[in-house]
């Protein structure tokens, strides 16, 4: 009996999006998540691509499994019957999924290469795989709905067509699912983001969706008006606000002489209907030119053009290139790197002392410092807010075992008292500019090591218990609450640290194997290597994340040396900014590196 092992499905990085950059300003390597530079108004990014159909591979059995795997793959209405054409003839009503009703894929990552094993009447194949999500109708990918690790089942020609090269292979014994592989994914569906205001109205929060590249260039815009129509992905529902109820898409948006028409069935209201342009025109970035939007076929609001409306409402007001800095000898130092900001400290030299880890952030003309320091053999939070620099910090009451790096909430600068989040002693806490903290309860299993906010301020990535978990954040009295925890299935285990990378991208510290650092969608199903080749266990992580054509780096520290990407390099003791000179040779290692910005 012989073996073989089907290559190619697990190899080769997927890249989380379309754009591959370089430094801060130089030579980073960044992938960028979202749908890429702007195309021809009218039209998306990619060709429209169909999975192979069943003969395709003819009697190669290796590509036929690949195909099976992807044949669920484009317009929903037919993922059920591109299935079935896969199946023997006898064993198609075993599918569970039945023609009319919602249709949702299993997505499943191959934890090891297929095996196909020969017999004399029949070919047996074993999947082992680590389930992802379901990837629905609505473009979103929700929590597995099982736990099935492997599937089994066998190839075998039509009846009476035995070893003939033209009739092709079929699936006997199927799985009663509709499996689709993350390479499949990646291959056949464009990742696009889709944006909801959060629940005060004042800043627009990232949803990722996934589009068949199948799917017409001229039903884009009727397929992103129905998403924003049905509401946001579940793990999003209680940090943002939905469309008002009964709003639906009436007709397909058509387009005339270049402008784009939508007629909406929805409550009028000139406020909500200017909130929902914006929202459009975000969640259509590769269209430019005039829109229309109709409330029962009579005209509400007129875009003249959706570039100028992104321009004049950005969704993030980042106008500061980052700065390095880093913890080096108990003090926070910058990073000098040629064509690269560099500034002093923005903190206070009687403050910058016994430092382990930090959070420096900038809200308008302040700045937000949080710094774990030591205090005998505890640590503390030491936070202060400055105009240019903080010169006067709070101490937090309680000390601690261990504390994580403190991160702050954008969500929280606009007309509000800015807070952060930190981790102490194995729980979540929420801290405010006098140094309180606020236990912040998650409800998943196990201690929290790590959390990460996104750009947005309005969700957080954490740890727990060896697992990453994603959830929404929404105002909760003078604090925020998160929603119910999502977590997300990674092909990487020892997960030791988490950042944002973009507005839908994470980076993750954990192993392959050995240490590595991964680029992980926000739904946990895209992932690509970013670092492989580490030597010890990633224990610090920060990125400064890529967004709207700004380019992404990352930094991280294991057995207690730092390193930058572009490639990852070892930041050197010559990097270190504003050392003294009576300290003599520079014989510490930089750590605990962070971007300020």
């Amino acid at each position: 009996m012989r073996c073989r092992l089907l290559a190619g499905l697990l190899g080769g990085a997927l890249l989380l999006g379309g754009v591959v950059g370089c430094g801060i300003p130089e030579n980073t390597e960044v992938r960028v998540d979202g749908p890429g530079p702007a195309a021809e108004g009218g039209s998306t990014s990619g060709s429209r691509r169909e999975p192979p159909s069943r003969s395709a591979s003819g009697t190669d059995a290796e590509q036929f499994v690949k195909n099976f795997l992807s044949a669920a793959a484009g317009e929903p209405d037919r993922s059920y019957q591109r299935v079935r054409q896969f199946i023997t003839p006898t064993d198609r009503d075993r599918l569970q999924v039945k023609q009319g009703s919602e249709v949702a894929l299993a997505v499943v990552r191959l934890t090891e290469d297929p095996v196909i094993v020969d017999a004399p009447d029949r070919t047996e194949v074993t999947l082992n795989v680590q389930q992802v999500g379901q990837l629905r109708t609505d473009g979103t990918l929700a929590p597995p709905e099982t736990s099935t690790t492997t599937y089994t089942f066998e190839l075998r020609s039509q009846p009476g067509q035995e070893g003939r090269t033209d009739g092709g292979l079929y699936v006997a014994n199927p799985p009663t699912a509709l499996l689709l592989s993350v390479e499949a994914l990646g291959t056949y569906y464009q990742s696009r983001t889709i944006y909801f205001w959060n629940n005060d109205r004042t800043r627009l929060v990232p949803d990722q969706r996934y589009l068949p590249l199948a799917v017409p260039e001229e039903r884009l815009v009727s397929e992103v008006v129905r998403w924003l129509t049905a509401g946001p992905s579940a793990w999003l529902n209680t940090g943002v606000s939905r469309l008002p109820d009964g709003t639906r898409l009436i007709n397909n948006a058509t387009r005339t002489d270049g402008r784009w028409e939508v007629d909406l069935e929805m409550p009028e209201g000139k406020a909500q209907l200017e909130q929902f342009g914006t929202q459009l025109a975000w969640s259509l970035p590769d269209l430019d030119g005039p829109l229309e939007i109709k409330i029962r076929n009579q005209s509400q609001e007129f875009i003249p053009d959706l570039e100028r409306r992104r321009q004049d409402r950005p969704v993030h007001q980042l106008t500061e290139t980052p700065q390095r800095f880093c913890v080096y000898e108990g003090a926070v130092h910058p990073l000098a790197y040629a064509g690269e900001p560099s500034g002093p400290v923005p903190l206070d030299a009687k403050a910058n002392r016994n430092v382990v880890s930090a959070g420096l952030s900038r809200a308008n003309d302040q700045i937000l410092a949080a710094l774990v320091v030591t205090d005998a053999d505890r640590q503390r939070l030491s936070v202060g807010t400055g105009i240019d620099s903080v010169t006067v910090f709070a101490r937090s009451a309680k000390s601690y075992a261990a504390m994580g790096r403190p991160v702050w909430l954008r969500s929280t600068y606009r007309g509000q008292q800015p807070a952060g989040l930190v981790v102490a002693d194995g729980s979540l806490h929420r801290f405010d500019a006098q140094a309180q903290l606020t236990p912040v309860p998650l409800g998943v299993p196990g201690a929290v090591t790590a959390v990460a906010a996104s750009l947005d301020g309005h969700r957080i990535a954490v740890i727990a218990g060896g697992a990453l978990y994603v959830a929404a954040l929404s105002p909760d009295g003078a604090g925020v609450a998160p929603g119910p925890a999502r977590r997300l299935h990674t092909r990487l285990t020892s997960l030791s640290a988490v950042d944002w990378y973009g507005e839908n991208t994470l980076l993750l510290g954990g192993a392959v194997g050995r240490p590595a650092v991964y680029e992980v969608s926000v739904d946990g199903a895209l992932e690509s290597p970013l670092e492989d080749k580490i030597g010890a266990q990633v224990t610090h992580l920060a990125a400064y994340p890529a967004n709207l054509g700004r380019l992404g780096a990352a930094m991280y520290e294991a057995n207690g040396v730092a390193y930058r990407s572009g490639p990852f390099e070892r930041i050197q003791p010559e990097q270190v900014q504003e050392v003294p000179s009576s300290t003599g040779a520079r014989a510490g290692n930089p750590t605990a590196p962070f971007f300020l910005y």
